[in-house]
């Protein structure tokens, strides 16, 4: 897919409309839609990841923990900039190089975790878990908008960060929690000796 690329220019400046109480809602382009069509599902889920990266972003110590907390505010810019393809269908809002920045990252704080022999559980400082909400919702705007790509396609790109944004939280998770020194809580697994039933 090769969209067109745009900016917008126009603002809001009227918050209660009252235009959606009958169940639709416009997007950006002045299409009215069902408030239930997978468009705003994509859109809610991408809106509802920014949010918790905004609490994410206040539980960490903004002197020690700066430059995290620049690179979140980058992907939060990210995240509004598909949000803004899915109100504006057909155009490219993601910035060039996006998910170069996340896949940099994503090497570099990795290469500073030991290696995992098993699953660990969403656990440990109160920022470390909220990464791993972030990964979990991370996990169903990505669902969203692959599904919406199923009918309309979608920036490939954008596709492609969402995939990346759950592995992004999941190391950052572990990232926090060995910088505060906290153990991580490892799966118990399957019991091979337990009886079968």
């Amino acid at each position: 897919m090769q969209p067109k690329k745009a900016s917008m220019s126009n603002r809001l400046d009227q918050i209660i409309t009252r235009t959606g109480d009958n169940g639709t809602s416009s997007l950006a382009d002045g299409t009215r839609l069902s408030k239930a069509h997978p468009r705003f599902d994509a859109m809610g889920d991408v809106d509802e990841l920014n949010s918790n990266i905004g609490v994410l972003r206040s539980t960490l110590n903004t002197s020690a923990d700066s430059t995290l907390d620049n690179f979140l505010a980058q992907i939060q810019h990210h995240l509004f900039e598909i949000g803004s393809e899915l109100a504006v269908p057909g155009m490219v809002f993601l910035r060039a190089g996006a998910l170069d920045e996340v896949e940099h990252w994503a090497e570099q704080a990795n290469a500073q975790l030991p290696t995992l022999q098993e699953f660990i559980l969403p656990s440990g400082t109160a920022s470390a878990t909220q990464a791993h909400i972030c990964r979990s919702v991370a996990r169903r705007a990505e669902r969203a908008l692959v599904l919406l790509n199923q009918t309309e396609a979608q920036n490939d790109a954008s596709l492609k960060y969402l995939n990346r944004c759950s592995d992004v939280f999941f190391i950052m998770a572990r990232l926090l929690n060995q910088n505060a020194q906290v153990t991580e809580t490892y799966w118990r697994g399957v019991d091979k000796n337990a009886p079968s039933t």
